[in-house]
C-alpha cells in the first residue's frame, strides 16, 4: 500500500506543481538562446506597458511594475502553457479602474483647506487597497474553480461572446485615455453610459485641451504608429522586432532636459520608488464591496488566458490543462495581491513577440521579470519625468489588434447570424452598461440562444437515396424518394422538457396526421358499431321469441356475424395490401449498406398482384389520403444525446395514441446511453416491445416491408 501511494503522490505533485516535471529535463543547448533573447525582448515591452495599464486601472505607474514582477514568477511555477506572457492586460486593468474609481472616488479624499484639493497620497493608498484586495479575491475564486475541476465553465464563453466583449472593453480603454492625449480632466460617471457621458464631457473640454500634451501625444503615436507597421510588414526578415515601446526613455530624456514640464505643465508619471514593498494582507472588509467584480474579473481574466494558451499548445503539439491553469492563474493573483500587485492575465501582444524571437519555456517569464526587477531597484526613478500622454499612446497602439475584430461582423453575417447576434449584444451591452452589468447580460443572451436554437430545432421527414441505405431530408434534397405508406421523422436536436410538445406537433403535422381528429372519429366509429351491435342483438332475441326454429336462427345470427368478421379480415388484407404496393422497388435496388436478399423472392412473387408496378409513389398526397396510406411511423432519434422524464412521457404517449389509430411506431438510431435511459424510466413494455428498436432507419425500413409482405402471403394463404 505504501509503495502504491507514493507513485500517486509524486503524480499529484508533480500534476500541481508542473515546473518540477519540465525543469530537470530543460534543455540548455536547444532552449537556452531562444529564452535568453525572448525573455529580454518581453522584459522590455513589460516596463512600459506595466506602467501605462497602470494608469488604466487609475494606480500610480510603479504598481504596474510590480504586477509585472511577481505574478510572473508564480505562474513559472505553475502554469502549464510555454509560450504565454503573464501581466499587465488592457481589459483587465479597465475592469480594475472602473472599480478603484467607484470606492474610491476623488470627492471622498478632498482636503480640510478652503482651496478643496483632493489629497492624492490618502486617495492612492485606499485605490491601491481596493486593487489588492479585489486581486486577492479574485485568486481566491480562481483557485476554488480550479481545485473543483471547474475548468469547463469558460466553455460556455463562447468566442464571439468573448470577442465581442474584448472589443468592447477595448473601447472603454480608448475612451479612458482620451483625457491624457488632450491634458482635459473630465468628470467621474458610474453606472450605465458612463462611457457615453464621460465621451460627451470630453468633448465638451476639447477647447480647454493643453496644445504641448497633445503636440507630444500625435508625434509619440506618429512614430509608434510607423515602427509598428514595419515591424509587421518584415517580421519575417527582422531576427527581432524593434522595441519601440522604448521610446518612453527618448521621450522621458527629452522632457527632462528640455524642462518641458515646468514650461508647458506637461503631466508626467512622477514619483517611482525604488525598491520592493513588504508584503501585507489584503483589507478583508473590502471584500463584501468587490465580490461580483471579482468574480467578473476572474472569469474574464481566465476566458483569455485559457484561449491563448490553448491557441499556442496546439500550435507547438503540447498538452494546456484548463484546470491547472484556473489554479496556476488563482496563485498569480493571490499572491500577486499581498505585494501590491494587481489582477493578471495573458497579454497577446506580448505572447507572441515572446512566442516569434524564440521563446521556448517559461524560463523566458523568470528573464523578463529579472529585467523588471533590476528596473524598479535601480533605474526605476529615471522614468519620473516620463509624460503620461506617452503611455496613453502606448495603449492606443496595443488595441490594434482588438480593433481589428471589428472585422468579425462581416464575416459572422455571411457564416452564423447568431453567433453575429451574440457578437453584437455582447459589445452594446459592454458599451452601454459598462464591464461587470456587460458581461452578465452578454452571458445570460448567449445561454438563451443555445436555449431557443434546442428549442426550436428543425423537424423533417427522410426520404431513401437510391442505391444506398442513405435517408435524407426531403425538403433539402428532391432527389431523395419518399417510400409509401412510411412516414420517418427527425429533429435536428435533442428531444427534452423545452420541446417535447413541439416535437408531437411537428410530428403531426409533418406526417400530415392529426391523431386528436383521427382519435375523435375511431370514438365515433366505435359508438356508432356498438349501437348497431346493441340494436342487432335485441332484434335477434326478439326474433327468437317468435320463431318457432331457433337454432336456424341461432346459425343464421352466427352466421352473421362471422361473414362481418371475414370482410373486416379481407378488407384488412386488401388496405395492407394496398398500402404495400410500390415499394418493393426499395429492397429490390442495390444499397451500399445492407440489402436484405431473404425478402427478394417475398417480393418478387406478390409484384404479380402489384398496381403500381413497383414504383415508389412521391407524389404528395392530401392530407386526407396520406392519412389512410399511411401505416408507419420511424421516429430517427439518432440526434438525442440524453432523455428526461418529460420526452420518455411524450415518447410512450406518441406509441400509444398512434397505436389506438393503428399505425405501428418504430425507435431507430438510439444511442446507447439513450437506450439505458429508456430503460431505467421504465418505458418498454408489452405495448411497446424492445422489437420496435432498430440501429439504423434502414433497419426498420426493411422490417416494416418484411411485415408487409408476409401478412399479404398470409391473408392470400387463408384466402
Amino acid at each position: 500500500r505504501v509503495m502504491c501511494s507514493v507513485p500517486r503522490l509524486k503524480r499529484a505533485v508533480l500534476s500541481w506543481v508542473p515546473v518540477l516535471s519540465w525543469l530537470p529535463h530543460y534543455s540548455f543547448r536547444e532552449n537556452a538562446i531562444g529564452d535568453l533573447i525572448s525573455g529580454c525582448s518581453v522584459g522590455i515591452m513589460h516596463l512600459p506597458q506595466g506602467m501605462a495599464y497602470a494608469l488604466l486601472a487609475s494606480l500610480r505607474p510603479v504598481y504596474g511594475l510590480y504586477t509585472s514582477l511577481f505574478p510572473v514568477l508564480v505562474y513559472f511555477i505553475f502554469g502549464t502553457s510555454r509560450h504565454i506572457s503573464i501581466g499587465t492586460f488592457a481589459v483587465i486593468s479597465i475592469m480594475i479602474g472602473s472599480v478603484t474609481e467607484k470606492l474610491g472616488p476623488d470627492s471622498n479624499f478632498m482636503g480640510n483647506g478652503t482651496n478643496g484639493t483632493v489629497d492624492y497620497d490618502r486617495r492612492d493608498a485606499f485605490r491601491v487597497q481596493v486593487a489588492c484586495s479585489l486581486t486577492v479575491l479574485t485568486g481566491i475564486f480562481q483557485i476554488l474553480l480550479g481545485v473543483v475541476r471547474f475548468g469547463f465553465v469558460v466553455t460556455y464563453l463562447s468566442e464571439p461572446l468573448v470577442r465581442g466583449y474584448t472589443t468592447g472593453s477595448a473601447c472603454h480603454v480608448c475612451i479612458s485615455q482620451l483625457k491624457y492625449l488632450f491634458g482635459v480632466k473630465p468628470a467621474r460617471f458610474t453606472g450605465p453610459l458612463s462611457l457615453i457621458y464621460t465621451l460627451v464631457d470630453i468633448c465638451r473640454l476639447l477647447p480647454e485641451t493643453k496644445v504641448p500634451e497633445l503636440v507630444v501625444s500625435l508625434v509619440a503615436l506618429a512614430v509608434l504608429i510607423v515602427v509598428k507597421e514595419v515591424n509587421d510588414c518584415y517580421r519575417q526578415k527582422l531576427p527581432l522586432p524593434i522595441p519601440i515601446e522604448l521610446i518612453v526613455i527618448a521621450a522621458t530624456i527629452i522632457t527632462h532636459f528640455c524642462g518641458l514640464t515646468s514650461k508647458y505643465s506637461i503631466d508626467v508619471v512622477g514619483e517611482i520608488p525604488s525598491g520592493l514593498k513588504a508584503p501585507q494582507a489584503p483589507d478583508v472588509t473590502l471584500f463584501s464591496d468587490v465580490i461580483g467584480d471579482a468574480f467578473a474579473v476572474a472569469i474574464v481574466g481566465y476566458a483569455i488566458n485559457i484561449s491563448l494558451g490553448k491557441t499556442f499548445g496546439l500550435k507547438y503539439g503540447y498538452k494546456v490543462d484548463s484546470n491547472q491553469e484556473l489554479v496556476a492563474l488563482g496563485l498569480s493573483n493571490t499572491v500577486g495581491g499581498f505585494f501590491q500587485c494587481y489582477s493578471v492575465t495573458s497579454s497577446l501582444s506580448r505572447s507572441l513577440v515572446q512566442e516569434s524571437t524564440g521563446g521556448k519555456t517559461q524560463v523566458a517569464g523568470v528573464i523578463s521579470s529579472v529585467i523588471v526587477l533590476i528596473t524598479i531597484l535601480k533605474i526605476g526613478s529615471l522614468f519620473e519625468d516620463l509624460p503620461k500622454a506617452v503611455l496613453s499612446t502606448i495603449v492606443f497602439v496595443n488595441l490594434k489588434g482588438m480593433f481589428k475584430q471589428f472585422m468579425d461582423v462581416p464575416t459572422l453575417w455571411k457564416t452564423n447570424k447568431v453567433d453575429l447576434l451574440v457578437w453584437l449584444v455582447t459589445f452594446a451591452s459592454t458599451i452601454l452598461l459598462n464591464l461587470d452589468l456587460g458581461l452578465a447580460v452578454s452571458i445570460v443572451f448567449s445561454i438563451l440562444t443555445v436555449i431557443f436554437r434546442t428549442q426550436l430545432p428543425r423537424y423533417s421527414i427522410l426520404g431513401h437515396v437510391s442505391g444506398t441505405d442513405l435517408y435524407l431530408d426531403t425538403d433539402t434534397y428532391k432527389e431523395v424518394r419518399v417510400i409509401r405508406g412510411i412516414k420517418i421523422f427527425r429533429s435536428s436536436t435533442t428531444i427534452y422538457y423545452t420541446n417535447a410538445e413541439m416535437y408531437l406537433e411537428a410530428l403531426q403535422e409533418k406526417s400530415g396526421i392529426e391523431i386528436g381528429k383521427l382519435l375523435t372519429q375511431k370514438k365515433k366509429r366505435d359508438a356508432k358499431l356498438k349501437r348497431t351491435q346493441e340494436k342487432e342483438k335485441k332484434k335477434a332475441k326478439k326474433e327468437a321469441k317468435k320463431q318457432v326454429r331457433p337454432i336456424s336462427h341461432l346459425s343464421n345470427g352466427t352466421f352473421s356475424n362471422e361473414s362481418e368478421m371475414n370482410e373486416r379480415r379481407v378488407s384488412a388484407g386488401q388496405k395492407r395490401q394496398s398500402q404495400g404496393n410500390g415499394v418493393e422497388s426499395l429492397t429490390e435496388t442495390p444499397t451500399n449498406g445492407r440489402v436484405n436478399w431473404a425478402y427478394q423472392h417475398d417480393v418478387t412473387v406478390s409484384d404479380s398482384d402489384s398496381d403500381t408496378g413497383g414504383h415508389i409513389n412521391t407524389q404528395a398526397s392530401h392530407s386526407g389520403d396520406e392519412e389512410k396510406a399511411t401505416h408507419s411511423i420511424i421516429l430517427d432519434i439518432s440526434t438525442t444525446s440524453f432523455v428526461d422524464t418529460v420526452a420518455v412521457k411524450t415518447m410512450k404517449n406518441i406509441f400509444r395514441d398512434f397505436g389506438e389509430i393503428e399505425l405501428d411506431v418504430y425507435l431507430a438510431g438510439c444511442q446507447a446511453c439513450v437506450v439505458e435511459q429508456l430503460e431505467t424510466a421504465g418505458f418498454f413494455s408489452e405495448s411497446i416491445p424492445k422489437s420496435r428498436l432498430f440501429v439504423t432507419v434502414h433497419d426498420a425500413v426493411l422490417h416494416i416491408l418484411h411485415k408487409l409482405v408476409s401478412e399479404r402471403l398470409t391473408i392470400r394463404g387463408n384466402s
